[in-house]
């Protein structure tokens, strides 16, 4: 279990003010001129060798990312920032916790990765479904100006960073980094064909790197404790603390930090008070947010909770938006409703996405009622294989997965319904 003494969040649930001169008593803000006197080479080196991979739900290691940014303008395109925090997946809610409870360390990421970027401004993206928590950052983002910690010579530091806050209009796709892009320049929210891939063509055709909230707010406790203190929790190639959200069926539901490879049932029944009705009662677990596919009671208990660990049952961290399943759920059901959650969601840009997000559904809900044939199981199989993979975006596989996770764990279930039905209705015939 993660000590207190190593928790980079420590006003997560809000218990003290969210405010600059609370925020500086935490640590916040404390020298930040010393931290980016260092240089930019050298703070991307720190990160780089901290082990942070990025948060957002990819995992890509963040300092490799911020490395690919050009050290000068050789045409004059100034470079930028752009900060993820549209965090719209089902089961996710930890960039929200940081925005409204703990801005400044945000901020003062979004500093430092920026100048070591060579940005010229962050434009910091909130979820338009987040009005509480955007008033906040606005209000954060404000102090930090008034007390000359960003803006013309931020921090003292010499160097001039902008940081604009953007609130979304409340749409899945745009927590896609292009959609995002396309979302800031005002236009509609679909994603961009790669290559260019952002670091050379982001917003307004400029440099850019998105990262995750989560990712960015990191930023400046790690330079302060150093990469080593950082990758001593975790396993290798899965460093650092994390953010964990936990909803469903257990006693206390919770976002905590916690180190990442914690093994899933110490994680549950140290922070969440156990599942509902006790580890028998345990159907399925989604690990990281709608989009990986779930993983049965049998394999999660003991798997670490880290990219690799979770990659190595078929599914994912994610975003370690950690859904518990309990034997209560009718889990086609539960699948059933996230394949309408992607068939609204879906930008409509790609025909697979387009019309293969609705024909799974459709079939989900046939399912659901035993209402098919026993070969059409393997037929929305081969079509959740088609879709994924075959799309500018990533929103194709994530329609595809949850229902190749069913499928894969539950498909006696699924067997059953359409077997029950049958029989009931030759029962009608007779």
């Amino acid at each position: 279990m993660l000590a207190d003494k190593d928790r980079i969040f420590t006003n997560l649930y809000g218990y003290q003010d969210w405010r600059l001169p609370a925020a500086q008593a935490r640590g916040d803000w404390d020298d930040t001129k010393a931290l980016m006197a260092r240089g930019q080479d050298a703070i991307i080196e720190e990160i780089k060798a901290s082990g942070l991979r990025g948060r957002g739900g990819a995992g890509f290691p963040t300092g490799m990312k911020w490395s690919f940014m050009p050290k000068e303008s050789k045409d004059g395109r100034p470079s930028f920032l752009v900060i993820n925090g549209d965090e719209s997946e089902p089961g996710s809610c930890k960039d929200r916790e940081i925005i409204r409870h703990d801005p400044h360390k945000l901020i003062e990421g979004a500093l430092i990765a920026g100048y070591a970027m060579r940005a010229r401004a962050a434009y910091i993206y909130v979820r338009g479904e987040f009005i509480r928590e955007a008033e906040t950052l606005f209000a954060a983002v404000q102090e930090a100006y008034d007390a000359g910690l960003i803006g013309k010579n931020a921090s003292g530091s010499g160097y001039d960073f902008d940081v604009f806050v953007h609130r979304g209009a409340g749409a899945y796709i745009c927590g896609e980094e292009t959609a995002m892009l396309e979302s800031l320049e005002g236009k509609k929210g679909q994603p961009r064909l790669k290559p260019p891939f952002p670091a050379g063509a982001g917003l307004y055709g400029c440099p850019t790197t998105v990262n995750n909230v989560e990712s960015i707010a990191v930023a400046p406790t790690i330079l302060r404790r150093g990469a080593a203190w950082f990758s001593s929790f975790g396993r290798e190639n899965n460093k650092g603390t994390k953010l964990f959200q936990i909803s469903g069926h257990v006693n206390r539901p919770c976002v905590v930090e916690e180190s990442m490879s914690i093994p899933f049932g110490e994680l549950i029944e140290t922070h969440c008070g156990g599942i509902r009705g006790g580890r028998e009662n345990l159907l399925a677990v989604i690990p990281g947010g709608s989009s990986v596919p779930l993983v049965p009671a049998e394999q999660i208990w003991d798997a670490p909770m880290d990219f690799d660990g979770l990659k190595a049952l078929g599914s994912g961290l994610g975003t370690a938006g950690v859904i518990v399943m309990d034997k209560s759920t009718d889990i086609v059901r539960a699948i059933s409703r996230l394949s309408y959650f992607y068939k609204h969601e879906s930008c409509g840009q790609c025909t697979p996405c387009r019309e293969g997000t609705g024909w799974m559904w459709r079939m989900m809900e046939r399912l659901r009622v035993g209402d098919a044939e026993l070969h059409e199981i393997d037929m929305l199989q081969q079509v959740t294989k088609q879709v994924e993979g075959h799309t500018i975006c990533a929103l194709g596989d994530a329609a595809a997965w949850p229902i190749q996770g069913l499928i894969k764990h539950f498909r006696p279930e699924l067997e059953r319904r359409i077997a029950e039905r049958g029989a009931s209705f030759a029962e009608a015939a007779e």
